[in-house]
């Protein structure tokens, strides 16, 4: 195995999770701008406000892209496994 097929590998593992994060984490960005703009409109500073919309949000991305984000990880592994005999070799 060569220094070139580790960096592709950490590469496409990184890929992969930033592609699988970046739902997750946009829709909690989102919720929470909107959130923190009704708060200064409000004037109300409570803190837990945000965090609940966040979690909330948060959860119903995993819930609906969920079987996307494990497929992208199964397919993953599976070539993954699949391509040992080629790397060490």
């Amino acid at each position: 195995m060569t220094t070139d097929t580790v960096i592709q590998l950490t590469m496409t593992a990184i890929e992969l999770g930033m592609k699988i994060a970046l739902p997750i984490l946009l829709v909690g960005l989102a919720v929470g701008l909107i959130i923190s703009v009704f708060q200064a409109i409000t004037q109300i500073q409570e803190q837990t406000l945000t965090f609940i919309p966040k979690i909330v949000a948060t959860v119903a991305v995993m819930v609906i892209g969920g079987p996307w984000m494990l497929d992208q990880l199964l397919q993953y592994t599976a070539e993954l496994w699949l391509s040992i005999p080629e790397l060490i070799g």
